[in-house]
């Protein structure tokens, strides 16, 4: 399949520019996730891709063709809308054989093209139903077969499974995942859920304002943010960020001074420059050496019960804090709470928001 390229790609609404200088190489043969909040440039770039939006400057590069003039039509790419974008009053069939009838495809060909696609996404069944007929989930699959069915060298999916209730959107994650193994395609996928980023992607390519905040493999991101805005969107509930004041290196490890005077203590050296220390929920324990709070400084806000574990939210004299414990398990309301951080899971963050060290080490 094909490798598509972007350098210096920017996206101006007259004067408004909301895509700065993009630089950005899609590898062919994998499924890359757009991911970020909205409003942040995810489905403008994509639309880009596809020829639905103007580049304003820079270049786009699909295979080894520049295409910034051509045509949607010339890309060789195929799109998955959101709202599937299906004919009403034609059948699954017709609906799928649509962009061969529009190229002039034998009809003999095109019947055959139809069912074995509709044999790869459990269709054959529906073939004769109208889209008002089938379900969420089904009328997804259809709109992936139209675009399967023009044999693109580029999928473009633009949050195709927002409509879909929770337990459609993990079969159609499932069901996309296997078809890219399947046909070995290069697939673009645009969303804002970072559990479909999480679940999906080969690489993931985390954008904010407009501009990419860094791409890579979904755990590598998980576990090495490149800067702050990375570590708080990626995670549910979201990193804990602690503002720091001071940082004290001793022969025995660091001290280092919270905002509302607290002091976390560490075996180890503590990167000076640190302006805020980040900690997964999910790296806290309850019972620990790492930070006493004394009763007066923190509340408990409630927690969420999840059925194994619970995620207990507290205030701190510096803000929020999220705990994550088995469930049935407490936290202690009359003593000094004490927190311990796990080794190897701590981030480090200077005054502009930027990684020092990506993970503790």
């Amino acid at each position: 399949m094909t490798q598509v390229t972007l350098t210096n790609a920017v996206k101006r609404y007259g004067t408004v520019e909301v895509l700065h200088g993009i630089d950005l190489e899609i590898e062919a043969n994998k499924l890359t996730v757009l991911l970020g909040p909205s409003g942040c440039g995810k489905s403008t770039l994509l639309r880009m891709i596809a020829g639905l939006e103007d580049i304003s400057d820079g270049e786009l590069q699909i295979g080894d063709r520049i295409v910034n003039e051509a045509d949607p039509s010339e890309r060789g790419c195929a799109m998955v809308f959101q709202n599937y974008a299906l004919y009403p009053h034609q059948t699954v069939f017709k609906n799928m054989a649509f962009p061969l009838k529009m190229k002039g495809t034998p009809k003999s060909e095109i019947e055959t093209k139809v069912r074995e696609t509709a044999k790869i996404l459990e269709l054959e069944p529906l073939l004769d139903r109208l889209p008002r007929d089938l379900s969420g989930g089904q009328r997804q699959r259809v709109a992936m077969g139209r675009a399967m069915i023009r044999n693109p060298n580029v999928f473009l999916f633009d949050e195709p499974l927002s409509n879909l209730d929770a337990e459609l959107r993990v079969k159609m994650r499932l069901e996309i995942a296997r078809l890219q193994k399947e046909l070995g395609a290069t697939m673009i996928f645009v969303t804002h859920d970072q559990v479909e980023a999480m679940t999906l992607a080969d690489n993931v390519v985390i954008l904010n304002s407009g501009y990419v905040q860094q791409v890579g493999a979904p755990l590598d991101i998980y576990n090495h943010p490149a800067n702050r805005f990375v570590a708080g969107f990626i995670g549910s509930p979201s990193m804990n960020f602690l503002p720091v004041e001071k940082v004290e290196n001793t022969a025995n490890g660091t001290n280092v001074h919270l905002q509302g005077g607290l002091k976390a203590t560490f075996d180890r050296q503590v990167p000076q420059g640190t302006r805020t220390l980040g900690v997964r929920p999910e790296h806290v324990t309850v019972g620990g050496a790492t930070l006493s709070i004394p009763p007066a400084d923190f509340t408990e806000l409630g927690a969420e019960h999840l059925g194994d574990r619970a995620y207990h939210h507290i205030t701190l004299p510096f803000g929020h804090f999220t705990i994550l414990q088995a469930e049935g398990e407490k936290i202690p309301s009359t003593n000094a709470l004490a927190l311990g951080f796990a080794e190897g899971r701590l981030h480090f963050f200077d005054e502009d928001g930027l990684a020092l060290t990506g993970k503790d080490t």
